[in-house]
């Protein structure tokens, strides 16, 4: 009989908060909108543990199903903040026009 063993991912404790933080927050924005587990999870299509799970800040669920639920709440736009604000690569990128490339060599 073969075993498949699962691979849990390792995250950095800062990870871990940020994600806890922005599943508190998205239940916050449930609770605002006064609809229930069961509601939001049936409109984005995912599992209510699904749902608990994203609320939770777990690391095991998709993309996708955040990205669901945040449609539901309307919030599908915020999204868009992820990684939109690059100084960092942005100085990377400002950084490589800098430096002059060789002349290709003679054949």
């Amino acid at each position: 009989m073969y075993i498949m063993k699962v691979r849990k991912s390792i995250l950095l404790p800062k990870i871990e908060r940020i994600l806890v933080e922005m599943g508190e927050n998205i239940r916050l924005a449930r609770l605002r909108r006064r609809l229930g587990v069961a509601q939001v999870a049936a409109r984005a299509n995912i599992s209510r543990m699904t749902l608990f799970y994203i609320e939770k800040g777990r690391e095991g669920v998709a993309m996708g199903a955040y990205a669901q639920v945040l449609f539901v709440l309307g919030l599908e736009k915020d999204l868009l903040k992820l990684a939109g604000d690059d100084p960092l690569g942005r100085k990377l990128q400002d950084a490589k026009l800098l430096v002059r490339e060789r002349a290709p060599k003679k054949k």
